[in-house]
């Protein structure tokens, strides 16, 4: 059954595609056309506006595109969203918003010292994996699923959640430089076997786990989060069968798959990035010894 039944309301989110217009505007109105109003401000690099205008681009693809409303009808789209909003979009945003706005915010003193206490690498990571797989929990998840207000919550929460996951290893601000290369490395490591045990849990399941993709009640009122009411009730739905041609315990384990495929894809990036960086300067160190060796100064 084509997914246009449900409307282009359901379909393209006109409301929050005008939100994140309004961010990206007032974002290039800040840091170009007002940025002299501010005395620690700096001019707004290339890369900087490509990175956020990205993160912009892909957060309404992942959550107000189609990939949406599949989401709501298919757990293995489900968990491409997660995967996307909260390995890929945190680490484009961090890049794309520049460091005098990030020490603006960090360094107020109600921000400060809640912002140093969560990006510390060791309750980052626990914060983040536990969350992610707490929310994962069949009785958790069916229940913030099927209710909008504390989806809204939980999926906000984890975002900001995620950004800390992501701040020590990706920021740009020197002061904040909490980790060594190999440190990174390790880091990252530890990142990937927390987050295993929720994808380990979902891929080998026996059993279709969650009623939002298994009830028809409950699916019907998970859908209802993106879907206007008047429209799902001129429509006559048996379930989630009838937009996926696999079964549900197969549409489950392919998420858990996908989840941790693209894990992988996203931390190995990370992991070259950091290595690559850690042995230049490790290359960078030993020549300056070097040299200093070869070219002593002279005894004053």
């Amino acid at each position: 059954m084509p997914l246009s039944i449900f409307g282009f309301r359901a379909l393209w989110s006109p409301y929050f595609f005008v939100s994140l217009a309004v961010v990206l505007v007032l974002f290039f109105l800040l840091t170009i056309k007002f940025r002299h109003r501010f005395k620690t401000s700096e001019p707004l690099t290339f890369k900087e506006g490509a990175f956020f205008t990205s993160a912009i681009v892909v957060l309404y693809i992942i959550k107000g595109s189609p990939i949406d409303l599949m989401g709501h009808l298919m757990f293995y789209a489900h968990m491409i969203q997660m995967a996307v909003l909260y390995l890929v979009v945190p680490i484009l945003f961090i890049h794309g918003i520049p460091t005098w706005i990030w020490r603006g915010v960090i360094n107020h003193p109600k921000v400060q010292p809640l912002f140093k206490f969560f990006t510390k690498p060791l309750i980052a990571l626990i914060f983040f994996n536990g969350l992610f797989s707490f929310y994962h929990i069949p009785l958790i998840f069916d229940f913030v699923k099927t209710d909008m207000t504390l989806h809204t919550i939980y999926t906000a929460v984890l975002f900001v959640f995620s950004l800390f996951m992501w701040w020590p290893l990706v920021n740009k601000l020197p002061e904040h430089q909490t980790l060594s290369g190999l440190k990174k490395i390790g880091y990252i490591f530890a990142d990937g076997i927390l987050l295993t045990p929720a994808c380990a849990l979902i891929i080998f399941a026996d059993v279709p786990m969650y009623a939002t993709y298994s009830d028809p009640h409950a699916w019907g009122q998970a859908l209802a989060l993106c879907v206007p009411s008047a429209t799902l009730a001129n429509l006559n739905l048996s379930g989630p069968e009838m937009f996926n041609s696999m079964s549900l315990l197969h549409d489950q384990q392919l998420g858990g798959v996908i989840m941790k495929v693209i894990q992988e894809i996203v931390y190995g990036y990370i992991l070259a990035l950091v290595f690559f960086s850690w042995y230049r300067n490790e290359q960078s160190d030993s020549k300056a010894v070097e040299n200093n060796l070869m070219n002593p100064r002279p005894a004053e």
